[in-house]
């Protein structure tokens, strides 16, 4: 890489960072800061909020996954990723459901109602550790297109993306992130078709190979394709940056814009994809999106550069306002809510979420394992007008926390693996342990009704 080059990302990573700053606007209230309402009272439009949850989930390790997937497995590792996206429509609908129907204004305020405030506090543990990996998982990604694991660049990158990230975020909370969100949407949406656009006319390989590309078994990624149908429906309520948003705006307009974001999200990664297909082609053996980006020359790793730093920028602020947002006003740890304690915890934050990049973790099992420690949260929710007590929530819960340690540690029983290739663990521990969480929420339950 020439010092040319490295300059040219610096710049774009600088001026990223200053430009949402100065654009980013002011919070001066508790409702701007934590629901991003404007100082008149208005709430964030279909357009501005479905722009916000896509972006906000387009992140930059799951731009990586996706490249990366499809580059192991063609079209179909790409769809599969892609699949998560349905958590959306699953978390927009329950979402919808819960605010009419039952009159909660947020999951916390549901699981308080239902279940009381341990269900609370191990829930927010769930949550408030995801959003802790949120912040050095996307990081990292930064950190990679400036130098290598490790050397002075690449933490350099990190420590002042995070920072100017922080800065803006700091200074207008959920309103900054909202109004960004919308920016870096019209931006990714751009250089997208920018990248295809230079990457498939110079492929040897028509564009229908491209969507031949790879087999439909389970062997060859249909593993993790039937992991994704699985979880969506219990990975989004653990993702306090989906759901925050599910919040913001009246239901009506909350419902169109989850069921949009996750069709046009899901088309988002499906081309995407296409990029670590290209890899294939190319036979790069490294990281797909890096890979590809180098072999084409300086300008695309330009546009490749920007496009990570605005989607790790999306992920990061609604990072920080969701962990603000969970430890002052969900959690209510301070009696009296204010914009500033918001700030101090967004700092906590970005401090002790940059620590572990030292500790060279690795970003891959972020979503599946995480999404398996979770399962438990499906019968919470989608059976959330089944009278249940606080023994339902959390022998569901304890299930999947448990068979999700199983598979990080490796300890899952091959007896009990159904399949093969990989993933072939994970799915078999998908299925088991949303099996016994449903089978426990229910035992738990019926004898809540019988007492009933």
């Amino acid at each position: 890489m020439n010092f040319a080059l490295i300059s040219y990302q610096w710049f774009l990573l600088l001026g990223f960072g200053l430009l949402f700053l100065a654009m980013g606007p002011y919070a001066k209230t508790v409702k701007t800061f934590f629901e991003a309402q404007t100082d008149t009272g208005k709430k964030p439009s279909l357009i501005v909020l479905t722009s916000s949850l896509v972006i906000s989930w387009i992140f930059a390790k799951s731009i990586t996954n996706a490249a990366d997937l499809s580059m192991a497995f063609g079209f179909v590792g790409g769809v599969a990723y892609a699949l998560y996206y349905g958590s959306f429509i699953v978390a927009g609908i329950v979402i919808y459901q819960l605010r009419t129907q039952g009159g909660f204004q947020s999951l916390h305020h549901f699981l308080n109602h239902k279940y009381g405030k341990a269900a609370v506090y191990l829930f927010s543990a769930l949550i408030g550790f995801r959003l802790f990996n949120e912040v050095w998982s996307n990081t990292m990604v930064i950190g990679n297109y400036f130098g290598e694991p490790g050397s002075s660049s690449y933490y350099s990158a990190i420590i002042v993306f995070t920072g100017l990230t922080l800065l803006y975020t700091l200074k207008g909370g959920m309103g900054s992130s909202i109004l960004t969100d919308a920016i870096q949407m019209i931006f990714f949406g751009i250089l997208i078709f920018i990248i295809l656009g230079i990457i498939l006319p110079q492929s040897e390989h028509s564009l229908s190979e491209y969507f031949k590309s790879g087999e439909w078994t389970m062997v060859t990624g249909m593993n993790l394709f039937f992991v994704a149908l699985i979880q969506i429906f219990s990975y989004p309520f653990h993702d306090a940056v989906l759901t925050d948003r599910g919040f913001l705006s009246d239901p009506q307009t909350t419902l169109k814009s989850f069921l949009w974001a996750g069709l046009i999200g899901f088309i988002c990664i499906v081309l995407f994809s296409f990029v670590g297909i290209h890899a294939q082609f190319l036979g790069i053996a490294k990281d797909a999106a890096i890979g590809v980006s180098e072999a084409l020359g300086a300008g695309l790793m330009l546009l490749m550069n920007f496009i990570m730093i605005t989607s790790a920028a999306s992920t990061l602020d609604s990072a920080f306002t969701s962990g603000s947002k969970l430890f002052v006003k969900d959690l209510i740890f301070f009696k009296n809510i204010t914009v500033r304690k918001g700030r101090l915890v967004m700092i906590a934050f970005a401090i002790l979420g940059t620590i572990p990049i030292f500790l060279n973790p690795t970003i891959l099992s972020a979503t599946t394992i995480s999404g398996t420690m979770v399962l438990g949260l499906a019968p919470v929710f989608l059976l959330w007008k089944r009278k249940a007590g606080p023994w339902a929530f959390h022998l569901a819960i304890a299930t999947g926390i448990f068979v999700g340690i199983l598979l990080a540690s490796k300890a899952w029983p091959a007896s009990l693996t159904f399949f093969e290739g990989k993933y072939a663990d994970l799915l078999s521990g998908n299925i088991v342990g949303t099996i016994l969480a449903f089978l426990f929420f229910f035992l738990a339950s019926i004898k809540k009704n019988e007492k009933a």
